[in-house]
């Protein structure tokens, strides 16, 4: 689970500070605010470990991936090339991370489960007389060690393993002392310091475990698809719900096949994930029931058969209201990923009424508590975070399941404000207008009124 996030020079943001991230981590804000520009840091960076060109510093996206960002320039605040990008992540992992001590394979050099990442990209001039953005330097901190490698000179692009703390030192081969060439990408060492190096093995550990991360992480956004009458489905198994949902019908197929079982709590019987999401959507007061079924026995086409009421007849999806095939895939996802995953969702609430949009947040808890997954979502939903609100208040959230930030804008550049909320979900320093001025526009509006009557009263 990712637990901590710091951002400098990316997009609006000057500098995000500490950022921390919990299970359920929520930006709210006005539009245009940065939120959606946190969540891209983190599919950047998705799409760059995924892709194949281990020169490419950052993968900044075309309209085939997560995000597509522009240039270099672009995601610069103030689009300064004088500014560097500086990127910090910390997270959990699975298991403890043991590095054994390369000079001794009995004892173990440090070891943790948490593993911090940082990172400063800047534009600048290469030896092919190009420019580009270039990895000035990046580091690895397990336990209360750290590694990472720094440009020892802009102008020849040579690069050298960052000294340590006294306790550990990097030994070079014998032989001739080449300098390192640049990081892979903008997180993973060259093969060249492994090469260079007797002890430097267990840098692999490292990079893997931030791919491991960044593998983790699955994104649904804001634009979901149009529901179809038919469904087709060759048997594959979908990693995710596709960026617009677009996978879901496969999700659910493939599930079935596999025979996934999910755990609806402590005494309740496992149940498959179509009766989970189906569940959800009958809690919700979308529909009655829910249903995949094939157009003939053993075809490849599928249709999503709904019942609105207990004594409506079913009908297709795209018959009943479009909420029902927007919330789908969000649904569908919190229970689909891996447990362990972190979903990251852009407005799940769209076009959902709402009471719909209060009993989200519910979803979103139960999966995070049932399945162990982290949720990063941006919402402009106040129903959303009033449940959020009142299940701390019911004490079936805790204060450190949940991180709630208001994101704002001054002078251009964005501001973080996160939401102190007391034991009993009551927010302590409460934003003016965080969701517009309600009081306000009742007073005018009982203003209005009052002068409507005045100015209608027949003259004496």
């Amino acid at each position: 689970m990712l637990t901590r996030l710091h951002v400098r020079n990316f997009k609006s943001w000057e500098d995000t500070g500490e950022m921390r991230l919990a299970p359920l981590t929520a930006l709210f804000g006005a539009n245009s605010s940065g939120k959606t520009s946190l969540l891209q840091v983190l599919l950047m960076l998705k799409q760059t470990a995924d892709s194949p060109d281990r020169s490419q510093v950052l993968n900044l996206g075309d309209e085939r991936s997560l995000v597509e960002l522009g240039t270099f320039q672009d995601v610069l605040c103030g689009h300064d090339l004088s500014r560097s990008l500086d990127l910090e992540l910390e997270w959990t992992l699975p298991e403890t991370l043991q590095i054994r001590d390369p000079a001794s394979k009995n004892s173990i050099l440090v070891e943790g489960d948490t593993l911090a990442f940082a990172n400063r990209i800047a534009w600048q001039a290469r030896k092919e007389a190009t420019a580009g953005p270039v990895v000035t330097e990046m580091s690895y901190r397990l336990g209360d060690m750290s590694f990472g490698m720094r440009q020892k000179a802009p102008a020849n692009g040579q690069y050298e393993l960052a000294p340590q703390d006294g306790r550990f030192r990097f030994v070079r081969t014998l032989g001739r002392s080449w300098p390192l060439p640049p990081p892979a990408r903008c997180y993973g060492f060259p093969d060249q310091a492994r090469a260079y190096h007797q002890n430097a093995g267990f840098l692999s550990d490292l990079e893997l475990g931030f791919e491991n991360c960044l593998g983790r992480v699955f994104y649904l956004g804001p634009l979901r698809d149009y529901p179809r009458r038919h469904y087709l489905w060759a048997g594959a198994q979908p990693a995710d719900m596709g960026r617009r949902g677009e996978k879901v019908v496969d999700a659910l197929l493939a599930s079935r096949e596999s025979g996934l079982k999910l755990s609806a709590g402590r005494g309740r019987r496992r149940l498959t994930l179509e009766e989970r999401v189906a569940r959800w959507l009958q809690e919700l007061g979308l529909i009655q029931s829910f249903q995949v079924r094939p157009v003939t026995e053993g075809g490849k086409l599928f249709q999503v058969w709904v019942r609105r009421n207990q004594a409506g007849a079913e009908v297709l999806l795209p018959d009943v209201g479009f909420g029902v095939s927007q919330v789908l895939p969000v649904i569908t996802l919190c229970y689909y990923a891996p447990e362990g995953s972190t979903l990251i969702l852009e407005q799940p609430e769209i076009h959902l009424h709402p009471a719909v949009q209060s009993g989200l947040a519910d979803v979103l808890l139960d999966a995070v508590r049932t399945r162990g997954v982290q949720i990063l979502l941006e919402s402009h939903s106040e129903h959303l975070l009033k449940r959020l609100q009142r299940r701390m208040a019911e004490e079936t959230a805790r204060p450190e399941d949940l991180a709630l930030y208001f994101c704002s804008t001054e002078d251009g550049r964005s501001r973080l404000t996160e939401l102190q909320l007391d034991l009993f979900g009551q927010v302590q320093n409460w934003p003016q207008d965080f969701f517009g001025d309600p009081f306000g526009e009742m007073a005018e509006t009982q203003k209005k009124i009052l002068e409507r009557k005045i100015a209608a009263r027949p003259q004496p």
